[in-house]
């Protein structure tokens, strides 16, 4: 691998606080170390319309403390297409683009590993509030986002205390439910309504009634947005029906992927920035950083996004039977942790709360 000059930067996907610090280390780092830095604004639709201008110390200064993305974010049919993304490679020829770090989701990685395949070495940094990444503990933009939800809910609390109510909040996440899970944890809710792991609303409405007859005033069920789209409608109303306790719903939506980021997700997205320029300079590419402990280590991006699949039980047996033995049980290892995570967060949630 030649050595890398000029890199470029982009944010991709849906919006997530911490973006801003991410480009902001990444960009800074890279300048230290010699290396010019480019700004692809618009995500990869940006770089198949040449929005590429160059990125210097002032540009990310008073960045770290921003929601969203100053680089912005787009969707991109056209990078789906082979016209799309040859496109792409010739605007990185063009500006002498020896490498890309490409910051937000699965379908982010998935178009870093088709530009890495065109000739343009990616690394991608995960940054997404739906924490839907398995190869990483955490994401960016997933600890800001659990923190909104749970001072929107506390202030939904008030009213239900106020009215004696049930409120069923339905949080983002996608298919995933960790927004759900944890949020339920800090805001005692009753229970987290989640794909992942089955609820039995039998044992869900005899603690309700129970706690009822004991005094308790207020209730709070937080259900993911991947259970359906009228979910959260239909569940408050069985909730009302079968318990007796007036409920109402309500959908905190995108108000979850503003405002200034934590300082977790802040820390977070600098040291996956910087460990991104380091892999880039020492020739790694089709990588995604991950959180470990409290460590930032490097995994083929190919191998994430396979982890992904088997964590969303989407990973076809075809697929399955090309992954050597050895590479398929620490996959499977990374899947079984995640979810014996999520079985104790439920365990904790259906044991403590009233």
């Amino acid at each position: 691998m030649k050595e890398i000059k000029r890199i470029g930067v982009l944010t991709s996907g849906g919006d997530a606080p911490g973006m801003n610090a991410a480009v902001r280390a990444v960009t800074r780092l890279a300048l230290y170390k010699g290396i010019e830095v480019m700004g692809i604004y618009n995500g990869y639709q940006g770089l198949i319309e040449d929005n590429v201008k160059p990125l210097h110390e002032r540009d990310v200064s008073f960045i770290i403390n921003r929601g969203g993305t100053m680089l912005y974010s787009a969707r991109s049919n056209d990078f789906r297409t082979k016209e799309g993304r040859a496109k792409a490679v010739e605007n990185c020829r063009k500006h002498g683009i020896d490498g890309i770090v490409t910051i937000g989701g699965d379908g982010t990685f998935r178009g870093a590993v088709e530009l890495t395949n065109d000739g343009v070495p990616c690394i991608g940094i995960p940054a997404t509030i739906d924490n839907d990444i398995a190869s990483t503990e955490a994401t960016i933009g997933f600890d800001t986002a659990m923190n909104t939800v749970v001072d929107l809910v506390d202030k939904l609390r008030d009213t239900s205390e106020s009215h004696s109510r049930c409120t069923v909040v339905e949080g983002m996440g996608r298919e995933a439910g960790d927004i759900a899970l944890q949020t339920s944890i800090a805001l005692g809710a009753v229970t987290a309504v989640i794909r992942e792991i089955p609820t039995d609303f039998d044992h869900v409405i005899e603690k309700m009634v129970a706690a009822r007859k004991g005094g308790k005033r207020n209730f709070i069920i937080i259900t993911c947005e991947g259970m359906g789209k009228d979910y959260g409608e239909e569940l408050s109303a069985m909730i009302e029906a079968r318990s007796g306790i007036e409920s109402r719903f309500a959908r905190l939506a995108h108000i979850q992927r503003g405002g200034a980021p934590t300082l977790r997700d802040r820390v977070l997205a600098t040291q996956m920035g910087c460990a991104a320029v380091e892999n880039l300079i020492s020739g790694q590419m089709k990588q995604v950083m991950c959180l470990r402990g409290n460590n930032i280590v490097a995994m083929d991006i190919f191998d994430a996004l396979t982890v992904d699949k088997l964590m969303k039980g989407k990973l076809k047996p075809e697929e399955e039977d090309k992954i050597p033995p050895n590479k398929l049980y620490e996959m499977k290892r990374i899947v079984a942790d995640k979810q014996a995570y999520k079985n104790y967060l439920n365990y904790i949630i259906d044991h403590i709360t009233l």
